[in-house]
């Protein structure tokens, strides 16, 4: 019992850290791409209005990447210090593009961020463009390889078992940096969060406009990041939907969840809003007729399995029930231990029994390792259920993602044809929606990474390693502790950020509370 609570902790306070991290780095990934391409227009016209905005929004993106990094910082050690079994059996894989992100793509990031800030005096005007746009591609280069190690987690891919070491060793970089989730997964991330940056500069241009202030920083500030924003919602609609076919085919379990798909069968339709429980579909569901099969597989006709196909099996479509797989995971773990009793005990002809059966190049291990090793995981667990995440939550999460993600784009494109034909200013209803929408892109943003990780319960890797054999043995108060302190922590930074960043916004570009655009341009 004290180790399963061990576990729960864990995962509260792992959840805890990455979600209070994600509410800092969507703004940092998105917003120094808008100040580059704001700073470029100063480049090209050597206005000193540019430059002028430029610095304003600058501003607000060092505040929220200085509180960004403390939270990230704080995430990475807690893969060693809660999960090092995790840290153990994967590590050599895991940590290879984190490894990459810290000295190439932070190191990237933290030496031009200097010059950014400080440099508008010291460096040439190019210089000082190429620091800010080396800054912009530092921090997506670390979301990039962040993304990866994320994405082998959902797709563990590119890696073999050594039967030595008992670890998890990586054949092939690429194949893990480039495997079809990964791709996936940091162009929807990235585009996502670019559009977050640009509701986020348009919902505090709003506020410049509804109090009359800066209203051609904030006229032309909505231009930029409008369109940008429209661009990359739209991009964001569609690596959506590649990611979901790709989902299909490797989390077929998490896309009956966040469907809540029972009973699967050929042309499935997609359910558009409904009430759902845990044990079944609810009532009043609106749904569009073949739509799950043709974004899924691309054929409205095509088999999409539910959840108690899953679990229970189907012979006709080759689906094992799970209770087979735990049976075959359980074979392999017995394999292992029988390979470290022959070991301890000096017999080498045990021990080349076993080894021939993880060996990939003769036939025996070929079939051990597909027919058996591949379901290593489902050995640790204890009954069918705990593959089944939350259906619930995926379903409603999967709902204000893309509830949000429609709206955003109609808003994005009525922002930027209104604000082009000078009739935004008038519509002080829009303006207001502009500035409650920053929230909702927020929830809209935690909403997608609720799907992602807790749609891979109960795995911490998908299929190969249950969250609680991941789990450091801790005493669950140590880890308790720390999580009450973290959320003591966490909530300070938070507050202190929201608080700056407001103070900012209400003193302007030049850092006088009530200034009505003292220059004119």
């Amino acid at each position: 019992m004290e180790y399963l609570q061990t576990v729960d902790w864990s995962r509260a306070q792992f959840a805890l850290t990455a979600v209070y991290h994600w509410l800092f780095v969507p703004l940092t990934l998105g917003l120094s791409v808008v100040v580059a391409i704001m700073e470029t227009r100063y480049y090209c016209t050597g206005d000193e209005f540019w430059r002028r905005t430029t610095k304003f929004w600058m501003r607000l993106f060092g505040i929220n990447f200085a509180v960004g990094v403390a939270t990230g910082i704080i995430l990475e050690f807690e893969f060693g210090t809660n999960w090092s079994n995790y840290s153990y059996f994967v590590g050599d894989i895991f940590g290879a593009p984190l490894a990459v992100e810290g000295m190439l793509a932070f190191f990237l990031e933290s030496t031009f961020l200097a010059v950014m800030f400080f440099g508008w005096e010291k460096v040439s005007r190019g210089f000082h463009l190429t620091s800010t746009w080396l800054t912009a591609l530092g921090a997506n280069l670390s979301a990039l390889w962040i993304l990866v190690a994320n994405a082998w987690m959902q797709y563990p891919v590119g890696c073999r078992f050594d039967l030595e070491t008992v670890r998890n060793e990586m054949t092939s970089f690429r194949e893990v940096a480039l495997s079809p989730v990964a791709v996936n997964k940091f162009l929807h991330t990235v585009a996502s969060s670019f559009t977050l940056a640009a509701l986020f500069v348009v919902g505090v241009s709003a506020w410049y406009l509804l109090r009359r202030r800066e209203e051609k920083l904030a006229r032309e500030s909505v231009a930029v990041a409008s369109a940008f924003g429209v661009l990359f919602a739209l991009a964001t609609a569609l690596t959506g939907d590649k990611s979901g076919a790709v989902i299909a085919r490797v989390q077929p379990m998490k896309l009956a969840a966040m469907e809540a798909l029972y009973e699967g069968g050929e042309g499935m339709p997609l359910t558009i809003v409904g009430a759902v429980g845990r044990e079944g579909p609810g009532c009043c569901r609106a749904e569009v007729p073949k739509l799950l099969s043709l974004m899924s597989f691309r054929d409205p006709d095509a088999y999409v399995p539910g959840i108690r196909e899953l679990l229970y099996g189907d012979e006709k479509h080759g689906i094992l029930p799970v209770a087979e797989k735990m049976a075959r995971g359980r074979e392999a773990i017995a394999e292992l231990a029988r390979y470290r009793a022959a070991k301890e005990a000096g017999d080498e002809k045990t021990m080349a029994e076993v080894e021939a059966k993880f060996d990939p190049a003769t036939p025996e291990g070929e079939e051990f390792l597909r027919e058996k090793f591949a379901y290593f995981g489902y050995g640790y667990l204890e009954n069918p259920q705990q593959t089944v995440p939350d259906v619930p939550l995926l379903f409603y999460s999967f709902r204000v993602m893309v509830g949000a993600g429609i709206y955003f784009i109609l808003l994005l494109a009525t922002v930027w044809w209104l604000n082009r034909r000078g009739r935004l200013a008038p519509k002080r209803w829009l303006l207001w929606s502009c500035v409650w929408t920053i929230p909702l892109a927020y929830a809209a943003s935690q909403a997608g990474w609720v799907l992602t990780e807790a749609g891979r319960q109960p795995w911490a890797i998908q299929d190969l390693m249950p969250v609680g054999v991941a789990a450091s043995k801790l005493p669950s108060g140590s880890v308790s502790t720390t999580f009450f302190l973290f959320l003591a922590l966490f909530t300070a930074l938070l507050a202190a950020e929201i608080s700056i960043l407001l103070r900012q916004i209400a003193l302007g570009p030049d850092g006088a509370a009530g200034n009505t655009e003292p220059k004119k341009y």
